[in-house]
């Protein structure tokens, strides 16, 4: 009897501790969600309880009625869809070449690959700068996916060739003894295979730049060239205190994010079940 009433003890306390912690980690979402529909402008006026101040959409009609809110939808959406294409075109085809090809210097290329991943890209920022300055690629989408891409590409061909290194080589060897060569090797063999890993870079590649912050600021100068996270963040700055118009805009970005998330996601775990190799 003594240790039922013990262990109902700590399944209550368990769950007051599970609550507690839920509660804290949904709240924020919570408020940021309700202060997107409040009416009021700054963070100081909005009511501790979510919804508590009423309800309105006048936040959404003003981003998109007085703002470049799809503007900078539509700049941020050409730079993460570009960016990941390019780097699952890069990184997979420079995986493929490493993975299955033998040549001079290929294990050093490799190290060095990897020790460049060591560095944050902060580390880089000056000579990144220079670099774009010196090609035109300021002020340019163009110039922040190149950006991007080249820091995608050393751990992503690592991830990606470590993927490849698991597909048995015999597949390679039966298409080519019909008659295929390296690109339809790649292209319909190597490459519907390694779905999974490359709907997982993917994924991981278009999420990187959709909301980042640093390299845009650096980069990007004209008004019309600004993404979303560039175009919100100028809702919270010392000079304006549009809390709720940041909170709308920030969940509009979410839902399309999420959606695509949830329909890759499916597709992912798909591919993973369906792409086993066997020697």
């Amino acid at each position: 009897m003594g240790n039922k009433w013990i262990s109902r003890i700590n399944l209550t306390v368990v769950l007051i501790i599970l609550t507690i912690i839920s509660l804290g980690v949904l709240y924020p979402l919570v408020y940021v969600v309700s202060a997107a529909f409040s009416p009021g402008n700054s963070i100081a006026s909005l009511n501790v309880i979510p919804f508590g101040d009423g309800f309105t959409l006048k936040h959404f009609t003003h981003l998109f009625t007085k703002t470049n809110y799809l503007i900078w939808f539509k700049n941020t959406l050409i730079i993460a869809t570009s960016t990941s294409i390019s780097t699952i075109f890069v990184a997979s085809l420079g995986a493929y070449v490493f993975s299955r090809f033998h040549f001079t210097m290929k294990k050093s290329m490799m190290l060095t690959m990897l020790i460049l991943q060591i560095f944050p890209s902060f580390v880089g920022m000056i000579a990144i700068y220079v670099i774009l300055l010196r090609i035109g690629g300021l002020d340019t989408l163009w110039g922040l996916v190149l950006v991007y891409l080249a820091g995608n590409i050393p751990y992503n061909t690592w991830m990606v060739k470590s993927y490849i290194d698991t597909i048995s080589k015999s597949l390679d060897e039966s298409a080519r003894i019909d008659g295929a060569n390296h690109l339809t090797i790649f292209w319909k063999i190597i490459m519907p295979i390694a779905r999974p890993i490359i709907t997982f870079l993917g994924i991981t590649s278009f999420t990187a730049p959709w909301m980042d912050f640093i390299f845009p600021k650096m980069i990007l100068r004209s008004a019309d060239k600004q993404t979303l996270a560039l175009g919100l963040f100028s809702f919270v700055t010392d000079k304006k205190n549009e809390f709720t118009v940041f909170a709308a805009g920030a969940l509009l970005v979410a839902i399309p994010f999420i959606i695509f998330f949830i329909i890759t996601q499916k597709t992912m775990v798909t591919s993973f079940g369906g792409a086993a190799v066997k020697e």
